[in-house]
């Protein structure tokens, strides 16, 4: 199993948007065949940011979710035209 998370910093006059996006792109992923979980949070000390849990099933299952129409258009085309600022984190199961 994989596991990517990723924190989203975004502008305090475009975080509805961004959790729009956010909750559209949450709702895709989870039908894909390979994700076994994706889920998102906003902080509740600084409601700019916005995290994301997500877990694969394996390398093949993530990389066709980085590949999806949905990944394409919201993130790749959307939320990365919003964010200020990406931490993002890949590891497995141990």
């Amino acid at each position: 199993m994989l596991i990517n998370n990723a924190f989203y910093t975004m502008p305090a006059d475009r975080v509805a948007e961004a959790e729009a996006l956010l909750h559209e792109l949450r709702d895709a992923s989870r039908s894909e065949p390979g994700c076994l979980t994706f889920n998102v949070a906003r902080s509740i000390e600084n409601p700019n940011v916005f995290l994301l849990y997500e877990e694969y099933r394996d390398q093949h299952a993530l990389d066709a979710h980085f590949a999806s129409d949905h990944f394409q258009r919201l993130v790749v085309n959307g939320l990365r035209k919003l964010v200020l600022e990406r931490i993002g984190y890949h590891g497995s199961e141990i």
